[in-house]
């Protein structure tokens, strides 16, 4: 798009979980921020198969059964890009417990990607994944609309 309209965009990604209930997060490489695995979406493409693409790159994992855990808009999640690009965020990500593969501890993309215990999470999570981790810790019913 040409201008400085502010567009919408849709984020879609995964809480991935291992059979001992810890989570998957990713260290991210771009901003050295620790959040779950997930990223924009492309044209033509689902929220579903965004999910599975962007965690595959990012962590090696192939995305089996997908659970819609929540959807997130409004302006708490309106960026602006360094570039001076404006966005709204729509932001729906899944809970995944069913997956296959070798976790990629690190990629181009992930300087880190590590399971951690709901208790013991790393220091330096995004802000919009924060509210996420407080969803999950709060056992509100699922599908979340906020």
């Amino acid at each position: 798009m040409i201008g400085s309209e502010k567009v919408i965009m849709v984020v879609s990604g995964a809480i991935v979980l291992d059979c001992e209930n810890q989570v998957l997060m990713q260290k991210r490489s771009d901003n050295e921020q620790w959040g779950f695995p997930g990223g924009f979406m492309d044209l033509g493409e689902s929220v579903q198969a965004t999910a599975k693409r962007e965690v595959y790159e990012e962590t090696g994992l192939k995305l089996e059964k997908l659970e819609l855990f929540g959807i997130y808009s409004g302006p708490q999640y309106d960026k602006t890009f360094s570039n001076g690009d404006q966005v709204s965020l729509v932001f729906i990500p899944f809970i995944c417990k069913q997956y296959s593969g070798e976790l990629v501890e690190s990629n181009e993309e992930s300087l880190q990607n590590k399971f951690y215990s709901l208790d013991k999470l790393p220091e330096n999570i995004f802000k919009e994944h924060k509210m996420l981790i407080d969803d999950l810790l709060s056992k509100k019913k699922r599908p979340i609309i906020g």
